[in-house]
């Protein structure tokens, strides 16, 4: 990054203004002004180190993982989602600190809404980014936003594959948010498949030490009825493992024509590193969400209120009452009501 015109015009005319009055001054402000001359030089030359602390860059000063801080996060401020941040934590700090990656991550998150998908994401970011969300270096793509058309599939796939390469080029280690990937057009996602794959370089680009998070509802069935299964038998959700639910989540994910992910490359070549599965939210885990939600509001914890939040949403099955239908979507709108 350069130094601003102002700034070097401004060292400039200091310097000249010293430099046209040694003539008319003693020789120990001539040493003065020689000596300010260095400095002033001394400090054009650290500009740029000095603008990395105020202006975000890509540099371990502004990205830089708090392994510590995510671990803490997942375990405090995710609720009901005991797979999902063991995954999440390991495959993220794994990534990190590998200096060498031969690939990007890949994490592709999945579950009913309401379940913590976004938010796991938005956890990743803050605990890697110093300006989290806010970061110049992380990108979110919405499928109803960014690729609404489907007769412009095809402008789409170019424009995808040029703000990607365009990203990483400024920072390589950037991170891909992609929402909505159940609302995306089939056949869209493939056009980035080369960035996601076994390259070194693309064009003198790495693409290796990026970030891809792709989240969607497709799978949700899946995920539900496993969960509902173990429920059904009088099991504890904490017994369910990633094996129970892994290998039927991607075949459900890759098989649903309505899914971006319907027959892409992207699963086809094992290109996904993680399929993580988001369990559909209970009673007492929508209690702590509410819980949570006053805290942040600044409100005083009633367990009380929690509780009639909880107990006036929609659950699945109807008759069984198990789910919370849109887990914790809607709790920060519905408090309101309740206060």
């Amino acid at each position: 990054m350069k130094p601003k015109k102002r700034h070097v015009l401004l060292l400039l005319w200091l310097l000249l203004v010293c430099s046209g009055t040694t003539e008319a001054i003693e020789p120990i402000s001539t040493s003065i002004a020689v000596g300010m001359a260095a400095a002033l030089t001394g400090f054009l030359a650290s500009y740029q180190n000095i603008l990395y602390y105020f202006h975000e860059c890509c540099r371990p000063e502004w990205i830089s993982l708090n392994r510590t801080g995510l671990q803490h996060d997942l375990e405090t401020k995710l609720f009901g989602q005991h797979i999902a941040s063991r995954i999440v934590l390991k495959a993220v700090s794994g990534f990190v600190a590998n200096k060498n990656p031969k690939k990007p991550l890949v994490l592709s998150l999945h579950g009913w809404t309401g379940t913590g998908k976004n938010f796991v994401s938005q956890l990743i970011a803050e605990n890697i980014y110093k300006e989290g969300m806010d970061s110049s270096f992380v990108h979110v793509f919405t499928a109803e936003l960014h690729f609404p058309h489907s007769n412009q599939i095809e402008t789409y796939k170019s424009q995808l594959q040029h703000w990607i390469k365009g990203n990483v080029t400024n920072c390589a280690h950037s991170m891909f948010i992609f929402d909505e990937m159940d609302k995306m057009h089939p056949g869209l996602i493939d056009s980035i498949k080369p960035f996601l794959d076994y390259y070194e370089k693309l064009d003198g680009v790495s693409y290796q030490k990026a970030i891809f998070i792709f989240l969607s509802n497709a799978g949700g069935e899946s995920i539900i009825e496993t969960a509902l299964n173990f429920w059904r038998a009088g099991r504890d959700r904490e017994e369910i493992e990633l094996k129970d639910l892994e290998t039927a989540l991607s075949l459900s994910v890759f098989n649903n024509k309505k899914s971006g992910f319907w027959h892409t490359s992207l699963i086809d070549k094992n290109l996904v590193d993680f399929f993580v599965p988001f369990l559909p939210l209970e009673y007492r885990h929508v209690v702590q969400c509410v819980l949570a939600e006053m805290e942040a509001k600044d409100l005083e914890p009633k367990k009380s209120v929690a509780e009639q939040v909880a107990r006036d949403l929609v659950y699945s099955p109807k008759s069984e009452r198990v789910f919370a239908v849109k887990g914790c979507k809607t709790i920060g709108s519905k408090l309101d009501y309740y206060m």
